[in-house]
């Protein structure tokens, strides 16, 4: 089915399947209380666990128009292959140009969760620092693709932003991680590459969407599970012997 408005999930098919795969393994591990104790290390209760992977992924296809750029020609691909993923370009006859949008999945969910776990864990210079750090890092690495926009490399924001996190955060590593990793690659990829959108043809250039949305749901992922420990059983205190009555 070839996308024709701002809807549209981001990601070509098989690699749809892939998430959906994902987040399937996932939600096995939160029923066997393995995935459920890492979120509760970041702070999130676990009944909003499996309901905040839904929503981030199914949110993808959701792009709320915030701008549009003048009228140019654009690519009618239906779609851009970049580090090896096929990213979706919709497929539209009359387009007034490039429309600026956020992706909710990518974008207003990771954001908002990024921030409630930097006032909950009063992260705000630490959170500062390596939302800096992630966002150099993740800038450099970014590309600008013909016909979709921005790209990252889908593996690299996680591991940046799971290496900050340990290197500032240690007990906290995890909140740190998904926080810097999260708003670091909406920033250093999507916000600082805005004014470089004009001429690549995109139809539509989502912040968060497609071309950094897989980086940013496998940020959410490996940023706290590289950081993740396994709870420590309560040693169990060995009653003192009996002593043999003396009278």
């Amino acid at each position: 089915m070839q996308p024709t408005s701002l809807h549209f999930f981001p990601l070509a098919w098989p690699y749809s399947i892939g998430l959906f795969l994902l987040l399937a393994f996932l939600v096995a591990l939160v029923e066997f209380n393995i995935l459920v104790y890492a979120y509760v290390k970041m702070g999130v209760h676990p009944r909003y666990v499996t309901s905040l992977l839904l929503l981030s992924l199914l949110g993808a296809s959701i792009n709320i128009p915030v701008a549009q750029l003048p009228e140019e020609k654009t690519v009618e691909n239906q779609t851009v292959r970049y580090a090896g993923v096929d990213y979706v370009v919709p497929a539209v006859r009359h387009w007034p140009g490039t429309i600026i949008a956020v992706n909710v999945g990518g974008a207003v969910v990771p954001t908002l969760l990024s921030i409630f776990l930097i006032v909950k864990y009063k992260l705000f210079f630490r959170g500062l620092i390596g939302t800096v750090i992630v966002t150099l890092l993740v800038h450099q690495i970014a590309h600008l693709v013909r016909g979709l926009g921005i790209a990252t490399p889908t593996l690299a924001p996680a591991f940046i932003a799971a290496t900050v996190g340990l290197l500032l955060g240690w007990r906290k590593a995890a909140p740190l991680a998904y926080a810097a990793g999260c708003l670091g690659t909406l920033i250093g990829a999507d916000l600082m590459n805005l004014g470089a959108i004009r001429g690549l043809g995109a139809p539509v250039a989502s912040i968060g969407g497609a071309g950094t949305y897989d980086g940013i749901f496998v940020t959410g992922i490996l940023a706290f599970l590289l950081t993740w420990s396994p709870p420590q059983r309560p040693i169990r205190e060995v009653p003192p012997p009996l002593r043999k009555y003396e009278g």
